[in-house]
């Protein structure tokens, strides 16, 4: 018997070790996976993190709370909600999820304790940055409050009974009155609360017309105040690039100013013994972007102090560390991201290296949590030990039964030279078993923002390309993020400008390698991709097709049409003053030129950069005959991936696009089929 079960196993064992492997498809998202937020208890012994999944039956995206020893064993389903919080004690975790009578409420959930979690709120509205106080008695979050209507209508009578009136209009007198993924914004400002850990009614503690409560709250060591970011000044909704710290005495309301200099100031976090703060803080300018440093002072607002002078990087928010010498902090910086650490007295150091994306979230003594992604795995967590860092333990492979056996494509970086001698950084993503000696289409793939960063964490539409025999290349030109203030800085007042140069000069530099078809190049990108997008086939017929997703392409008519004034500062006057260089910086402009293929993709409900953008756009190519479509995406704000189905439906369309026009067409064939 024992002789047969053997034979079985080696029957059974052989195909699964012999088995080939496979291309990265659209069907593994289906069972698709992220974590993120891993966070230690206090005795550092259990890791508590979220774990995000695809409910393709209500196309939605939903998001557990599981739980695992710090070693990674037992790990386990713990509960339905996200935003999970361990209480300073220990015994309890508190997390939000849809409650009674309606909407996001805060729940409680006891430890070692038998039954379902404590609903300990009944909130009209949203609560956001929840904290637990360090006694573990209160839990600290920040809510919307109403405020009364701008005007209301006077002697309009009440209508008959029964009458079916068309809903009141809106009554507007805010500078910004819509948010993307938001919609229109209730007049009203964002309010500090508090509530009992063990339930009951959530108390005010903050009042007045100011600038929202924002970037992240933390208590102060006694439990008495909380320390927040806002703009308490008359006229804020006008003090772009401003916001300072304060402390509201919880019992009393009694509100001090810590911080007042010319800035912004976020991200407050309270040193293990109380008496300092440490903050993430910028200095005022009139540039788009501005530079944020590390910055430390005493729990009063004394002795502010920048610790971070010697890195030209942007830190993340603090971690101290447990003895209060300092502050651990991720950088994303040249397509990766490590921890540093900064002493109080201002000197820095690289904590961890790796060509990875590694982002510590928490600390327990010398113990450390982070997410973690490199070019072929997707986000997990892993912990490690600051004495060790070397010693790198993956706790987590969530993609794992879904990516076994997929082979995905080789990731290489390049380093080339744009104009001015500017060096740009970059990604080539390779087909599954390439070879070099065979010419492959080329997707360039632009990012958005403009101030962000590509990196060498896991993207699976690069892998996807990669995966249809496509060669994939992606670059952070001048204006990304990573590379310092002058590099990001390098666009203010010229975007996309040099953007196009430093583009085309990485199509240069991978056509040089010799493994590219120049007859069957594409190029998309999305929301400042999409600028540049739109603006690259305004200059150059050297692409077969093109995707313009989600983009700006008439800057005169989109700053006054975003959610936000902010982009007004982009440029050197206010349109009505000079219009000349909104004009001149506009793709639409230059749409004259365009003979590339080229569709346009778009949420329908886009507040960030409305579907006019989009549509001008269309309307001009199809006044010039330039093959082009529109696709119009439901219930999607900006970006086009927010829902399952319609991610999906993104890459199915540029699948299909290109798959249209495989081949450039000569130009002067284009210009006779108009």
């Amino acid at each position: 018997m024992k002789n047969v079960f053997f034979l079985l196993f080696v029957l059974i064992a052989i195909p699964i070790i012999g088995q080939e492997k496979t291309k990265l498809s659209l069907d593994h998202y289906e069972n698709y996976e992220w974590t993120y937020n891993p966070t230690l208890s206090p005795d550092g012994k259990q890791i508590l993190y979220s774990r995000t999944w695809i409910n393709l039956v209500d196309d939605k995206r939903e998001t557990d709370l599981w739980i695992m020893n710090s070693d990674g064993s037992t790990n386990r389903f713990f509960l339905n909600g996200s935003n999970g919080k361990w209480s300073p004690d220990g015994t309890k975790i508190a997390f939000t999820k849809k409650g009674e009578p309606d909407g996001t409420q805060i729940f409680v959930k006891y430890l070692g304790v038998e039954g379902e979690p404590t609903q300990i709120t009944k909130l009209e509205k949203s609560p956001s940055s929840m904290e637990w106080s360090p006694d573990s008695k209160h839990i600290a979050f920040i809510m919307h409050v109403d405020s009364e209507p701008a005007l209301k209508p006077k002697g309009v009578p009440s209508p008959p009974k029964g009458a079916s009136w068309t809903k009141s209009p809106q009554v507007i007198d805010q500078v910004d009155y819509t948010q993307d993924r938001v919609g229109f914004l209730e007049r009203g400002f964002r309010q500090l609360f508090i509530v009992p850990a063990d339930g009951g009614t959530a108390r005010q503690i903050t009042f007045g017309e100011y600038d929202d409560i924002s970037g992240g709250i933390a208590w102060s060591k006694n439990n008495k105040s909380i320390i927040f970011s806002s703009y308490q000044k008359p006229e804020a909704e006008y003090a772009r690039g401003h916001s300072n710290l304060y402390s509201v005495n919880i019992n009393t309301s009694e509100i001090q100013e810590l911080t007042s200099r010319d800035g912004t100031e976020s991200a407050p976090r309270v040193s293990p013994d109380g008496s300092k703060i440490a903050f993430i803080g910028s200095t005022w300018s009139k540039n788009f972007y501005h530079d944020r440093k590390m910055y430390v002072m005493n729990s009063d607002g004394s002795n502010m102090k920048c610790i971070t002078n010697s890195l030209d990087q942007t830190p993340s928010a603090a971690i101290w560390s447990a003895n209060g010498s300092g502050v651990y902090f991720n950088v994303r910086e040249y397509g990766q991201s490590n921890v540093y650490y900064a002493d109080t007295k201002g000197k820095v150091k690289k904590v961890t290296t790796g060509n990875h994306m590694l982002s510590m979230n928490d600390l327990a003594g010398s113990r450390a949590v982070a997410t973690w992604s490199d070019p072929s795995n997707p986000s997990d967590i892993v912990t490690f030990s600051l004495e060790k860092v070397r010693d790198m333990k993956r706790l987590t492979e969530v993609n794992k039964d879904i990516f076994y056996n997929v082979d995905f494509g080789e990731v290489e970086e390049i380093k080339y030279k744009s104009v001015d001698g500017k060096e740009v950084q970059g990604w080539i993503v390779k087909p599954p078993q390439f070879d070099p000696n065979k010419k492959y289409p080329l997707v360039l793939r632009i990012h958005g923002g403009p101030h962000g960063m590509y990196h060498v964490g896991f993207n699976y539409n690069f892998q996807l390309h990669a995966a249809q025999d496509q060669v994939v290349l992606y670059t952070n030109p001048r204006g990304s993020t990573g590379y310092g203030y002058d590099f990001a800085n390098a666009i203010q007042n010229a975007y996309p400008g040099n953007d196009y140069d430093d583009l085309m000069a990485g199509v240069d530099e991978i056509l040089a390698k010799g493994y590219i078809d120049e007859s069957r190049m594409y190029v998309y990108g999305g929301s400042g991709g999409g600028v540049l997008t739109s603006w690259i086939v305004g200059q150059t017929d050297r692409f077969a097709a093109a995707s313009v997703n989600y983009p700006v392409t008439n800057w005169f008519s989109f700053v006054g049409t975003t959610d936000g004034s902010g982009w007004y500062y982009n440029f050197e006057k206010y349109p009505w003053e000079d219009p000349s260089e909104h004009i001149k910086r506009s793709p639409l402009m230059y749409v004259g030129n365009v003979k590339t293929p080229t569709m346009l993709m778009c949420g329908e409900e886009d507040l960030r950069t409305p579907i006019s953008q989009t549509e001008e756009y269309y309307q001009a190519l199809k006044m010039n005959k330039v093959p082009t479509v529109m696709i119009r995406f439901n219930k999607e704000y900006h970006g086009t991936g927010s829902k399952p189905s319609n991610f999906l439906r993104t890459h199915g369309y540029i699948n299909a696009w290109f798959d249209k026009h495989p081949v450039k067409k000569d130009a002067t064939e284009q210009i006779k089929t108009r």
